[in-house]
């Protein structure tokens, strides 16, 4: 609720009912109008030339509405006043607590049983809501009692958001097979590693089903590449510095295509929080720097890759045919055993911007 308000020259002083005042400019707030001239409520976009409003517009008049839920500005490029809701100033204004995060940074001794989910619950809305609440705070999740058929990961990826096409194709099946030029398709161990370095936007989500297993080994493994960071920034902030810093090329070479994408191990958004982590020493292609920062940066990477690879960071589970192992390939790294025998997965991508999308719409963030 709006207590009183205040018009300067270039701003509008909101006193907000907890006593709490922000300031929000004339220009700014002109640009985000909500009124049937400026904005289209069915398509969530604005209508409004941005380039042609006058950079000196200011406030003829503003008058408080309905006890402080709304507040009425009459502009001077204007004839009728614009209305602006309480609930507009308060969910921008910058004195608004940041959400307190759901996320669980995680070594393997704090995964219980709460990561696994029934199949025919995550159809259900509130089943759904549940398995995506999982998913967010540890990174992964694992679908049991799942048909041992593509139609299983296709209705998990659709309901989060559609299949990505990749390399590989939208919807995948895979065994060892000498002839595929990828890691993956062997029997040998793969160490924890996130997928698609080389893609300059990396998948979100990967979903691998067990269809088939008569094998011994191939233990799937999770490792928190956020708990990874924590312990590099808390222990060693020159590495921390390296790995954030330094732009790492990821490169797939075959299969008729030659990808390449550079990004750091650890991607900060502006507010320096990690919202990525992106390694693949499988993948990582030539490059080179100066001989001081190389030799800072194989210290760096030998850091890293020595936690992921130590066992009581690392989630370790053979998949029965019929489960599924999701996870955010943008935050938990995953490998697999070696193993002899016959297994036999399919699987798929989801795009990131569609799992914070689902995560969004159910108010998990």
């Amino acid at each position: 609720m709006i207590k009183n308000i205040k018009v300067l020259p270039k701003k509008l002083k909101i006193l907000f009912s907890n006593n709490k005042e922000d300031n929000f400019l004339n220009l700014w707030l002109r640009d985000h109008a909500r009124d049937e001239a400026s904005w289209d409520s069915r398509s969530n976009q604005r209508k409004i030339h941005t380039a042609k409003l006058d950079p000196n517009l200011y406030i003829k008049k503003a008058t408080i509405k309905e006890n402080g839920k709304s507040v009425d500005i009459l502009w001077s490029d204007l004839v009728n006043p614009i209305n602006y809701s309480a609930i507009f100033f308060e969910e921008n204004s910058k004195l608004k607590k940041k959400k307190i995060s759901k996320i669980k940074i995680w070594k393997k001794k704090e995964i219980t049983d709460e990561i696994y989910v029934n199949f025919e619950d995550t159809l259900s809305d509130t089943g759904f809501v549940n398995f995506l609440n999982k998913l967010h705070r540890y990174g992964f999740a694992v679908i049991q009692n799942c048909k041992t058929e593509m139609s299983s990961v296709d209705k998990i990826a659709k309901k989060i958001g559609y299949v990505r096409e990749s390399i590989f194709g939208g919807l995948w099946s895979f065994e060892s097979n000498q002839d595929m030029a990828d890691s993956a398709y062997t029997q040998d161990e793969l160490r924890p590693h996130t997928d698609s370095t080389y893609s300059n936007d990396a998948p979100g989500l990967q979903l691998l089903l067990c269809c088939h297993y008569k094998a011994s080994g191939g233990e799937s493994i999770m490792v928190d590449g956020y708990k990874i960071a924590q312990k590099i920034k808390l222990h060693r902030k020159d590495l921390y510095k390296i790995l954030c810093d330094m732009e790492v090329k990821g490169q797939y070479i075959g299969d008729g295509v030659f990808l390449e994408a550079n990004r750091p191990i650890f991607r900060l958004n502006s507010e320096k929080e990690l919202i990525q982590v992106s390694f693949n020493n499988y993948d990582r292609a030539t490059f080179r720097t100066d001989d001081k920062k190389t030799l800072k940066f194989y210290e760096a990477i030998r850091e890293f890759d020595l936690i992921a690879n130590n066992q009581d960071y690392q989630w370790r589970r053979i998949l029965k045919p019929g489960e599924l192992l999701i996870f955010n390939n943008w935050r938990i790294l995953h490998g697999r055993g070696s193993f002899k025998g016959e297994r036999k997965m399919s699987g798929c991508y989801i795009n990131k911007e569609d799992f914070d999308s689902a995560c969004r719409m159910n108010k998990i963030i």
